[in-house]
């Protein structure tokens, strides 16, 4: 997780900064729709994202404190990744989101 000081003064930049990409955008929105994912289920619902994009963004996305991987101990293993408590508070920012996209693309 980054430090305070490694963190842009203003908090527009900070949240472009930890969720700026479409990449992670996506994912954040299927977790929220869904709650829980499984890498494949992600893979197969976020179009075009190739497999090292999507663990790269995955890993930072955890690594910032947004999203938890669970790990089961089983054969063949099963990995599930979900929100974090500090990544659910994203749900609203989300919703405005889609929102908004909805508005634009019936006012075209």
């Amino acid at each position: 997780m980054l430090t305070r000081d490694e963190l842009p003064e203003c908090p527009v930049a900070t949240t472009v900064q930890l969720i700026g990409n479409k990449w992670k955008l996506l994912i954040i929105r299927n977790l929220v729709h869904n709650d829980v994912q499984r890498f494949t289920d992600l893979l197969r619902t976020i179009p075009a994202i190739s497999k090292k994009v999507l663990t790269d963004n995955l890993r930072a996305l955890e690594s910032d404190g947004l999203v938890e991987r669970r790990v089961y101990a089983e054969v063949p293993p099963r990995v599930e990744y979900s929100l974090s408590e500090l990544g659910e508070t994203l749900r609203p920012v989300m919703d405005v989101l889609e929102s908004w996209g909805k508005t634009y693309k019936e006012s075209l």
